[in-house]
C-alpha cells in the first residue's frame, strides 16, 4: 500500500466526522484541521512528526539546533498552507537512551524556534527509546481574519496555478546548503496573499513531498484537473532539470490557486518571494489529476515526489 492509498483510506473513512462532531469543519484531508471554538474564530490544528534518518540526519551529523528548528518548522509551514497564523506549541519526544543527556539542548532549541514564529511551547511529553529520536509536534493557530482558512479543496476551472519560490534541491547539501533544515515557513506571504486576494485566493497548500504529488493532492480534494508547464516551474540554484524540482520534495513554499481574473504580483507583498505562475485548474477528465507538461509530452504528476512505502532519498 502506498502512502498515497494509506492517506485516501483515512479520508474516506472520516468523512462522517462533521455530521457525526458538528464542531469538526474540516477533519482529515487538508494541511490542518478546523475546529469550531464555540463563540470565537475557530482554531487550526496541526501535528507532524521528524525521525533522525528519515527526515534529518542523526546527531552529531545534523545539530541539535536544527533538529529542534526542523521539528517546529514543519508544523508551522502547515499553519501558513492554511493562510493562519501559530498561536501555541506542544510537543512530544522519544529519546533515545544515548541522547538522554542532551536533551537539554534540543529542548532549549524547540523553545527558542517556537517563540520565534510566536506560538511557544506549552506542554508535552518526554519518553526514553532504544529507537532513533522522534518528535511530534503539535500547533494550535487561528485562520486569517478575514478571509477564514484556505482550503486544498477550494480550486476552481479556470484559476491560475501559482508557487512561491523556487524548487528542488532542498536536501542537498551541494546546491542548498541543506535547506530543509533552515526554510522559513511563509507564514508573511500566506498572510499578504490573504490581504490582497481574499476570497479571490481560492487554494492553498505547502510543498512538503514535492510539486508533482502535491499537486496532485490538491487536484483530487478540489475533483478538478490540474495542469503546470514544466518551462514555468522555477528552479532553486544549481536544479538542473524540471523532473528534479518537481519532484523532490523538502520545499515547503506555497502552491495556490487563484481567480483567473487575477494578475499576480511578481512577488508576495511585503516579501521578495516570487510568485511564478505555473498552471491552470481544469474540469475533470480522464488523465492525471495533475499533469505536467514538457514539449507536448504529459507526465503524471503524482509520480513526481515523496511517498513513505516508495523508496527514495531520505534528507
Amino acid at each position: 500500500m502506498r502512502e498515497s492509498d494509506l492517506l485516501a483510506h483515512i479520508y474516506a473513512r472520516s468523512a462522517d466526522l462533521g455530521s457525526l462532531y458538528p464542531r469538526v469543519l474540516v477533519g482529515p484531508g487538508d494541511d490542518c484541521a478546523v475546529l469550531d471554538a464555540g463563540g470565537g474564530p475557530p482554531l487550526l490544528l496541526k501535528v507532524d512528526q521528524v525521525v533522525a534518518g528519515r527526515h534529518f540526519e542523526p546527531f552529531p551529523r545534523t545539530p541539535m539546533d536544527l533538529i529542534g528548528r526542523k521539528s517546529i518548522a514543519r508544523a508551522v509551514s502547515d499553519v501558513a498552507a492554511m493562510g493562519g497564523t501559530p498561536m501555541v506549541a506542544l510537543a512530544a519526544a522519544a529519546i533515545p537512551d544515548a541522547l538522554f543527556g542532551r536533551a537539554d539542548h534540543l529542548f532549549d532549541a524547540m523553545h527558542r524556534w517556537a517563540r520565534h514564529w510566536g506560538c511557544p511551547l506549552i506542554g508535552g511529553d518526554i519518553s526514553s527509546t532504544p529507537g532513533p529520536l522522534t518528535i511530534a509536534v503539535t500547533i494550535v493557530g487561528t485562520p486569517h481574519h478575514a478571509r477564514g482558512p484556505v482550503l486544498r479543496s477550494g480550486a476552481r476551472p479556470g484559476d491560475l496555478v501559482c508557487v512561491t519560490g523556487r524548487l528542488g534541491g532542498a536536501v542537498d547539501a551541494a546546491t542548498s546548503g541543506g535547506r530543509h533544515l533552515t526554510f522559513e515557513p511563509r507564514l508573511a506571504e500566506a498572510r499578504a496573499l490573504c490581504d490582497t486576494l481574499g476570497g479571490r485566493l481560492h487554494a492553498l497548500m505547502d510543498l512538503s513531498d514535492g510539486l508533482g504529488i502535491d499537486a496532485s493532492r490538491m487536484a483530487d480534494a478540489s475533483r478538478c484537473r490540474i495542469t503546470i508547464d514544466a518551462a514555468a516551474i522555477p528552479r532553486a540554484p544549481g536544479v538542473s532539470g524540471w523532473r528534479e524540482a518537481a519532484g523532490a520534495g523538502e520545499d515547503y513554499e506555497l502552491l495556490f490557486t487563484l481567480d483567473p481574473d487575477c494578475t499576480p504580483p511578481p512577488a508576495c507583498p511585503g516579501t521578495s518571494t516570487t510568485i511564478t505562475v505555473i498552471g491552470r485548474v481544469l474540469e475533470p477528465a480522464p488523465g492525471p489529476a495533475c499533469a505536467i507538461l514538457d514539449a507536448g509530452t504529459e507526465h503524471d504528476g503524482s509520480s513526481l515526489g515523496w511517498d513513505h512505502a516508495r523508496p527514495g532519498p531520505t534528507p
